[in-house]
């Protein structure tokens, strides 16, 4: 199959996505901030919307693409297929679950689709500022209908921006010279990176549901994830649902070794 052929599928393909996390967002603002004064962190409320959003998505796929997995069912196929049985869908219903919960606006909904395995695109949407990101893999990276790209700096400065995790501090000592922040969103971190609005982000305790997506759109604009050791990264690898143990920096291309330099980690001193 050429491009040419593929490009109509992938532009419908596209569409649904676009379609569904902005449907999933309106169902999630009817949850967003009513977790227990009471508590820290209301786990009732976010369990009832995490669930409530799945049904959502699986109904709404199943209604237009009955024949699509879906990452986390029993995979159908584990090689190469033809039809729909090739399409897999990467699902996450709330990422930033504890400032959902507590009324805080930094959370987002993702959706990523392989097709044999492989990446074709990354939808990221974040409902309480109606922010939409994507990008089709291999291809250009998109805010609305904005393109996006990572500047061509590559300089580190006082007015630098690190966004991390939030045991940070407990694991790392840091020259880094500009703000170090946590937003307490994995998939905002690697997005504000793409939008060229971090030099980079840490990020630790990760799964693949939190970067399926969020890479696609940042390796569109220009960035990569990166093994804080300086090996290769491949989020392939993780595709049977395993925790991501290692920490990794999103940064623009050239700019890794230029984070790195700055943190050390404890328990190596």
């Amino acid at each position: 199959m050429t491009l040419e052929d593929r490009e109509p599928a992938i532009e419908k393909l596209l569409v649904f996505a676009r379609d569904v996390v902005s449907g999933a967002g309106e169902k999630a603002l009817g949850l967003y901030g009513k977790g227990k004064a009471a508590v820290k962190f209301d786990e009732e409320l976010v369990t009832s919307a995490e669930l409530e959003l799945a049904d959502f998505f699986r109904e709404r796929l199943h209604s237009v693409f009955p024949g699509h997995g879906i990452f986390g069912d029993p995979l159908q196929v584990e090689d190469y297929v033809h039809g729909e049985k090739r399409y897999l869908w990467i699902y996450d219903p709330l990422d930033g679950v504890a400032n959902f919960q507590a009324g805080i606006p930094i959370w987002s909904i993702s959706l990523a689709l392989l097709e044999n395995f492989w990446p074709v695109f990354g939808v990221t949407f974040m409902p309480v500022t109606g922010e939409l990101f994507y990008a089709v893999a291999g291809q250009k990276a998109y805010w609305g209908e904005r393109e996006i790209s990572i500047p061509a700096t590559g300089e580190i400065s006082n007015e630098s921006v690190l966004l991390t995790y939030s045991r940070f501090h407990k694991d790392y000592r840091s020259a880094f010279p500009g703000k170090i922040r946590n937003l307490g969103s994995t998939a905002a971190h690697v997005i504000y990176v793409a939008r060229g609005r971090a030099e980079g982000a840490l990020l630790a305790n990760v799964s693949y549901r939190d970067l399926a997506a969020a890479q696609i759109i940042l390796e569109a604009a220009g960035g990569k994830i990166h093994r804080l050791d300086g090996r290769q990264f491949y989020l392939s690898d993780y595709l049977g649902g395993q925790r991501i143990e290692q920490h990794l920096i999103a940064a623009p291309e050239g700019s890794f070794e230029s984070i790195r330099m700055y943190l050390q980690k404890i328990e190596e001193e």
